[in-house]
């Protein structure tokens, strides 16, 4: 056919009339978007569920340890459990006329149904998880089933962990190598021991399992021991940061001059706004208490002392002590070559210690230099 004729029949052909809204909401909502395509997840669903519930040909059964038997097809056992696959391997070579079966124990029938079916469609209900989280994720861990073990350890992480459980769900936990959930439970048995020893699950572990109750009791005093440090090196990093402002605020002073406290050799602007630096109140009143103290050498008054220890400090991170304009930089950097090596290596630590605390705040890093 002719292209011009074939576009002129297009031109003349009638536009479809729309879906009924009704159709179109079934036609989208079954539809889950994914890498920039839909798939009928829903429907493809409902056919492997229907497949689980009516057992048309199957070819094996699943015997539970309370009498229950569940029909299924090793085909889809094998494709969705690498364990599964392995067992049902060993037993190809039995004759076909017999049924095929597997038992699995120590769960109950209504648990190891919610987990075949799982395997059929990947979906479940919302109460059936509320109800046996615990027993599936026993048993997608033992089959390896990879997605129903991390939705397993998240129901019981964000929606089912509470103190009446959290001692089960530990020793699963560790049980089956759920590490992150293992941390989690172990956090909130920290965070509630009181409530959590009065409960039945902490009794009947304290019986059983006693070695794993001793470690726990242990933990909490590792537990204190971290809040402690953690407090600890708190309040050394604040103490660092309070010298690293002081002699940010002396270098201030000395170079430019300050408005709150009178500048050094300068008169100040009149649109020169207020003083950026706050320890320059504190400074002040220790430079006028250093320069009228009658023991304000370096084995003097307490306020004295602080404020040798900021000239020393500030002489180890100056870069150009002959320019500097800070009172004894030069000296202090000449003083040095006599301290023995051990205070040298103090002083040493000191200075890394300020400087790192200043990088783990992500202040801006002042510059130190005297242009």
């Amino acid at each position: 056919m002719n292209c011009k004729n074939q576009e002129c029949l297009d031109k003349a052909l009638p536009l479809p009339p729309p879906l009924p809204s009704h159709k179109r909401g079934l036609l989208t909502s079954g539809l889950k978007r994914r890498d920039n395509c839909f798939c009928a997840h829903n429907a493809v669903n409902t056919s492997l569920d229907r497949l689980f519930d009516e057992a048309y040909r199957a070819d094996i059964s699943i015997l539970t340890e309370d009498g229950g038997v569940i029909y299924a097809h090793a085909s889809i056992l094998g494709m969705a459990s690498p364990v599964f696959k392995a067992m049902l391997t060993k037993l190809k070579g039995r004759s076909q006329r017999k049924l095929r079966s597997i038992l699995i124990p120590g769960v109950p029938s209504e648990a190891v149904r919610v987990f075949i079916r799982f395997l059929y469609s990947s979906c479940y209900e919302e109460e059936k998880m509320r109800e046996f989280a615990l027993p599936l994720l026993v048993l997608s861990h033992a089959y390896a089933v990879g997605q129903l073990k991390c939705l397993c350890e998240c129901w019981l992480e964000t929606k089912l962990m509470n103190t009446e459980n959290v001692v089960d769900i530990f020793q699963l936990a560790l049980l089956c190598d759920a590490p992150r959930l293992s941390i989690m439970c172990h956090r909130f048995i920290v965070s509630n021991i009181k409530a959590v020893i009065a409960t039945d699950g902490w009794h009947d572990m304290k019986m059983s399992h006693p070695i794993l109750e001793r470690e726990l009791i242990e933990s909490l005093g590792d537990e204190d021991a971290i809040r402690k440090d953690r407090k600890r090196k708190q309040q050394e990093r604040k103490i660092y940061m309070q010298l690293y402002e002081a002699m940010e605020a002396l270098v201030h002073i000395c170079r430019d001059g300050c408005r709150t406290i009178g500048p050094r050799d300068k008169v100040p602007r009149d649109d020169q706004g207020p003083c950026e630096f706050p320890a320059c109140k504190g400074l002040e009143a220790l430079v006028r208490h250093f320069a009228g103290c009658k023991m304000r050498g370096p084995g003097g008054c307490i306020h004295c002392k602080r404020m040798w220890q900021i000239l020393e400090l500030h002489s180890r991170l100056c870069p150009n002590s002959d320019d500097c304009k800070v009172p004894l930089c030069r000296n202090f950097r000449q003083r040095r070559r006599k301290q023995n090596k051990k205070e040298d290596v103090r002083w040493r630590i000191l200075v890394k210690k300020i400087v790192r605390s200043k990088s783990i705040t992500g202040a801006p890093f002042f510059s130190l230099d005297s242009t």
